[in-house]
């Protein structure tokens, strides 16, 4: 049995599909750093990321568009950081950090000299 989803309510849905959201490098990199490093401004992300800063106010404005960035002013200075409450956010973070740690279980095993355990 399949359920027959009208087009209205696939094409009205407020997030996008992952690919979207995951659909370039330098939209990975700035959701590392904000993993890591929780809030920053611009210029830390622009920095942190070596890409330049159009195309991260580019990244961060879609990211708030789609409601996984949050940003705060104060004055001129805007921070960003990952929408803490978003069910998704908490997925993207757990994904950062599992790939992050297995890159490091990674390099352990592959460095010369290193002990490696095999059954």
């Amino acid at each position: 049995m399949t359920l027959d989803i009208p087009d209205i309510l696939i094409q009205s849905s407020p997030f996008p599909p992952i690919e979207e959201v995951l659909s370039s490098k330098g939209k990975i990199k700035i959701l590392k750093i904000l993993t890591h490093y929780e809030e920053l401004n611009i210029s830390e992300i622009v920095r942190r990321a070596q890409l330049n800063h159009a195309t991260v106010s580019q990244h961060l404005d879609y990211f708030k568009t789609v409601g996984i960035v949050q940003e705060k002013a104060f004055g001129r200075i805007r921070i960003y950081r990952l929408s803490p409450e978003d069910a998704k956010v908490k997925v993207i973070r757990d994904l950062m950090e599992s790939w992050e740690h297995s890159e490091l279980e990674s390099d352990m095993q592959n460095r010369p000299g290193s002990y490696i355990k095999t059954f």
